[in-house]
């Protein structure tokens, strides 16, 4: 299905939602592997932080060897993964550009051209021949795309899907990914339910799914990876 998102699935793949959780419980789980998923997210970007360097520079000592800027990542990300549940717990997360944007502002603060906007110019996906919309286009393109998300009535549905929709109309010059996991995760998180995080050990397998669901804008595939990677029950 779908259109104005710029791509389609097979809802074969989904499962039912679960019935809604108890968000303390999923925001506890965050804030308990919050270095684990961090590391999760830099380690996709290149980052060469390890693990247990991701947990020393988020307990507050510095990790020497590194550039700065790597270090800013990591630091920026668990910023922002902080700001998640804050807007969570506190009722306040919206799927919408101004969460979006404001998540943005911090995953790729001093990272991206610009941060905490859309962009204003072309931007391209190595490796694929997709081209992303023209910069002055991005505004309708999302409300389109936001409305046709809200009248999905499934919630893992309506997630999922804005990851895919985020990261294949890349909004932003940089961190695009990053940030559409992000409200991903923020949909997850506000019925209750676990967050979704991309092992590290499952990085050649998530970049070779995503230069697939670029080129053939299906995202029946990436689906089905997602909920494995978040121990979501599949589908037989």
């Amino acid at each position: 299905m779908t259109s104005a998102l710029g791509f389609t699935w097979n809802t074969a793949v989904l499962p039912a939602p679960p019935p809604p959780g108890r968000i303390d419980r999923a925001l506890f789980r965050v804030r308990k592997l919050l270095s684990e998923f961090v590391f999760d997210v830099t380690w996709l970007e290149d980052n060469p932080f390890t693990f247990p360097e991701v947990q020393t520079l988020l307990d507050g000592i510095t990790v020497g060897g590194h550039r700065i800027s790597d270090a800013e990542q990591v630091q920026n990300t668990a910023k922002a993964w902080r700001r998640l549940v804050a807007l969570v717990e506190s009722g306040r997360f919206v799927l919408d550009k101004t969460s979006f944007c404001e998540l943005h502002a911090l995953a790729a603060f001093e990272e991206a051209l610009t941060w905490g906007r859309f962009r204003d110019g072309a931007v391209y996906v190595a490796g694929t021949a997709w081209q992303p919309p023209a910069a002055e286009t991005l505004d309708a393109v999302f409300d389109a795309g936001l409305a046709e998300l809200q009248a999905l009535a499934n919630p893992l549905e309506r997630a999922l899907a804005f990851f895919l929709f985020g990261a294949l109309q890349q909004f932003f010059y940089d961190g695009n990914k990053r940030t559409a996991r992000l409200m991903m995760n923020g949909e997850l998180l506000r019925h209750g339910w676990d967050a979704i995080s991309i092992p590290a050990a499952r990085k050649l397998a998530f970049n070779q799914a995503m230069l697939r669901f670029y080129d053939g804008r299906d995202g029946t595939e990436m689906m089905a990876f997602l909920l494995d990677c978040g121990g979501y029950p599949p589908v037989h």
